[in-house]
């Protein structure tokens, strides 16, 4: 007999009816200047979360800093494609937190768990992390798909979070936490396709 299925909107884990996902500032210039991890390595892992997210409907919220100011500082292709017709917040805040449009966005969600992928980890990901902690959000940043412009500002960062309370997860665990039961068809099978892109399980071909 199998267990009943738990409340996912009650649920203490992430689940696919009580998370968002936060996207924050992955833009070329971020990108090129982090140096804390692989960028092709980070940029591949930011596309598969948003696969994931997608594959499960979870609402999302995507910024950018001053892109508005540069054409060519946008959202980088890649995630482009992932949220093709969703709205991307573009601010001036270095916190995304203060920027009204964005925190609306988040609230508008109604989801209390936000994951978190973003650069830069010790600037733009910490800043609304910590604000979002103080007004009683979990936080989950998947510690690979962010990085900082060098490994200590990065590995400082995650501590700072962390010693607020936000809870360190990744790409794998995002992934099994929202699957839960193979027994899921509707998801499985994309999800061990996202895991095999991954490199978790082996490629097929």
């Amino acid at each position: 007999m199998n267990d009943s299925v738990r409340d996912q909107k009650t649920d203490h884990l992430i689940t696919p009816a009580n998370a968002a996902l936060i996207v924050i500032d992955f833009q070329p210039l971020m990108v090129n200047a982090v140096n804390s991890t692989d960028r092709t390595r980070l940029v591949s892992n930011a596309v598969l979360v948003a696969k994931l997210s997608n594959q499960f409907g979870l609402p999302s919220v995507v910024t950018t800093v001053n892109a508005s100011a540069d054409s060519n500082n946008r959202l980088i292709p890649a995630l482009r494609n992932e949220f093709c017709g969703k709205e991307i917040h573009d601010r001036t805040f270095i916190n995304a937190w203060e920027d009204h449009g964005f925190r609306a966005a988040v609230k508008k969600t109604g989801r209390r768990k936000l994951v978190f992928m973003g650069l830069w980890t010790e600037a733009c990901l910490t800043f609304p992390i910590l604000d979002a902690l103080s007004e009683g959000y979990d936080a989950y940043p998947l510690a690979d798909a962010i990085g900082g412009t060098s490994t200590l500002a990065h590995e400082a960062a995650l501590g700072r979070m962390q010693q607020a309370g936000a809870r360190l997860s990744s790409l794998t665990q995002f992934a099994c936490e929202l699957q839960r039961d193979w027994a899921r068809e509707d998801t499985a099978e994309g999800i061990i396709g996202i895991l095999r892109e991954a490199g978790v399980f082996p490629r097929m071909d």
